[in-house]
């Protein structure tokens, strides 16, 4: 007789409608199980794994209790999504994580009719989700839920107050839980953060509780009947010492804070709480990494990892050289010991941009605002004006969310604030919300402020000292990882100043960042005699060498990590249109303008016809 291999749970959860006829140890092993899945995935794939492990037991409360999906969840980021996807049908995809592909690491309405709102950055789910509420009136179907889960990280973002302010206003039916771990990517600071940490350690709550408790102990005979009143008088003191003040002023009943990887206390809880109409908030805290223990230990760098060992936490793969990030830090410490005035910012992306060097060297010149870019440019604006140099450093996706501030409160008044732009051009696995292929674009056209772009770390470290000493509006944008320095011998140079590193007659390329590297080995494969050059500005362009050779080789080709609309090609046409120089044949090399998606970056740059391969095909053609 043949026995049948036992299926784990997991395998068995087809739809979340197989949650509710499971028994509440059969719901405990699941979470292990989808822990154990996750784990085994992420460390082959990359990914965001600390959130996801923190949030499994609320995923499976949330699914359990409501009919999704008719009702809806919108997870505030979707970084915290995996639990999610593997309990809505998608368990035998999920090993393709964050492939060329393969499924998302964020929630994709186009992957999933599970998946409610498209997401990858901060603060925006409570607005989404009182759009849907107010929708679901509209359309006479008030029965189906509206449910936001968002991170106490997240709710630092201006956005999420504006949102919970008209959710207030408007009384309509929205349910949001708030997620309290501590942390978003970087530790979560500020004043909101110490007030829901007090509301879960307060330490006069606490003495009272114990005090009950051991008063009761004292009194013969209780029983259980006196157990279940002692239980509803905690729950009243909690409600009268800790009673989510913030939250009910600004219209919402607020719940909590409960534990938030109790599986039955969150079912009992949240399937209450849904039962209520108009705006509640169910307050839950979790532990980041939970059930892994070098994620618990170190929850900011398994936030976004790459592939690791699982016995050990280590990464698989490390470069012997140092990364943009990284170079960019230890080069603002260097520059701050010897000028005082020079103070660093970022949004919650403290070792992200490898600002954790310049915290630790000068802790009260460093400020983290948390999830909130456009605070950050304008605190810099502020910090200009009265005479300090300020860094920011946020990456490109996320800086475009302070376009306005750039624009009408640094640059206006041509304060000297440096953006350092991390995880710009084409950063892979984290697919188009992330894809930091807009910045040239949107930064090109703002007066008064220059954009640069390194061809390898070197070069940075010249910018940056180039840029604070200019006294100026400055962006310098660099990419994600590490650079193989360029052996060319590399002097300071001034603003506006490009390199010409291999001459041409026939034609030349003028690469932008990293794609300088590209170009070179290019102009190698070829036998034509076409040069090479090292734009290093966008903006101003060295108007002067790109003239000249344009008129020399009537041949020129542009090549960036950037979407060829409003990009670093667009401003060569522009430059050659006003100088009428029209019988020059250009061609632009660079992403199209669409959303890029998610995959390994070699694989899209072969797709898009930007790796070595594609790019001599297109030079030869031309």
């Amino acid at each position: 007789m043949v026995m049948e291999e036992t299926r784990s749970l997991l395998e068995t959860i087809t739809s979340p409608k197989e949650l509710k006829k499971l028994n509440p140890e059969q719901l405990k092993d699941l979470a292990g199980e989808i822990r154990d899945e996750i784990v085994q995935t992420v460390s082959q794939t990359g990914g965001h794994l600390s959130s996801s492990l923190g949030v499994v037991e609320l995923t499976i409360a949330l699914h359990y209790v409501l009919n999704t999906p008719e009702d809806k969840i919108i997870w505030d980021v979707g970084h915290q999504s995996y639990a999610h996807k593997l309990l809505t049908g998608r368990k035998k995809a999920f090993r393709t994580l964050r492939n060329y592909e393969g499924i998302s690491g964020f929630p994709r309405r186009q992957e999933s009719p599970y998946d409610a709102f498209n997401t990858g950055h901060a603060s925006t789910s409570i607005s989404a989700g009182l759009g849907m509420a107010i929708a679901n009136e509209f359309e006479g179907s008030e029965s189906n839920k509206i449910v936001v889960v968002i991170g106490d990280g997240s709710l630092s973002g201006g956005m999420a107050f504006e949102a919970l302010n008209h959710a207030g206003q408007l009384q309509k039916d929205l349910f949001v839980v708030l997620n309290s771990n501590e942390m978003s990517i970087s530790k979560t600071v500020g004043a909101l953060s110490s007030y829901l940490n007090r509301l879960l350690t307060m330490p006069i709550y606490s003495r009272l509780r114990g005090d009950i408790q051991e008063l009761i102990t004292k009194i013969p005979r209780l029983g259980s009947p006196m157990s279940t009143l002692v239980k509803r008088v905690e729950e009243g003191i909690k409600n009268i010492l800790i009673h989510g003040g913030l939250f009910e002023e600004l219209g919402f009943r607020y719940f909590g804070p409960i534990d938030g990887h109790n599986l039955g206390l969150l079912i009992n809880v949240i399937g209450k709480i849904n039962e209520l109409k108009g705006p509640r908030l169910l307050h839950v805290f979790t532990k980041k990494g939970k059930g892994y223990p070098p994620a618990q230990k170190n929850p900011e760098w398994f936030h976004g990892t790459s592939p690791f060992e699982i016995s050990t936490g280590n990464p698989l793969k490390v470069s012997k050289f140092p990364s943009y990030a990284e170079v960019m830090g230890q080069t603002v410490v260097e520059l701050a010991k010897n000028d005082p005035k020079i103070v660093t910012i970022t949004a919650a992306m403290v070792e992200g941009t490898g600002l954790s060097h310049f915290k630790k060297a000068f802790p009260d010149r460093f400020f983290d605002v948390g999830i909130a870019e456009e605070h950050a440019v304008t605190l810099a604006a502020g910090m200009a004006v009265a005479g300090l140099k300020p860094i920011v450093a946020i990456y490109s996706t996320f800086l475009q969310r302070a376009y306005d501030q750039i624009l009408h409160d640094v640059c206006l008044s041509k304060l000297p604030v440096v953006f350092c732009i991390d995880r710009a051009g084409l950063v892979g696995e984290d697919g188009p919300t992330h894809q930091g292929l807009f910045d040239l674009a949107y930064l090109r056209h703002i007066p008064d402020l220059t954009v640069m772009s390194p061809k390898d770390t070197t070069e940075l470290v010249l910018m940056l000292n180039l840029a604070i000493a200019s006294c100026q509006p400055c962006a310098i944008r660099y990419p994600r990882g590490c650079s193989e320095q360029i052996t060319q011998t590399q002097l300071p140079f001034k603003i506006g100043q490009a390199e010409v590193l291999v001459e041409g007659e026939n034609g030349v390329i003028l690469a932008l960042g990293k794609m300088v590297d590209v170009a070179l080995a290019v102009a190698n494969n070829l036998n034509l005699k076409i040069g090479v050059v090292n734009a290093r500005f966008v903006k101003p362009l060295d108007e002067e060498l790109i003239l000249n050779l344009a008129k020399k080789t009537k041949r020129i080709i542009t090549l960036e990590d950037h979407i060829t609309t409003g990009g670093f090609g667009s401003a060569v046409l522009e430059l050659l249109n006003a100088n009428q120089i029209n019988d020059v044949r250009v061609k632009c090399l660079g992403f199209p303008s669409t959303f890029i998606e998610h995959g390994a970056p070699e694989i899209l740059f072969k797709k898009y016809g930007l790796d070595v391969e594609g790019i001599t095909q297109s030079v030869e053609k031309f």
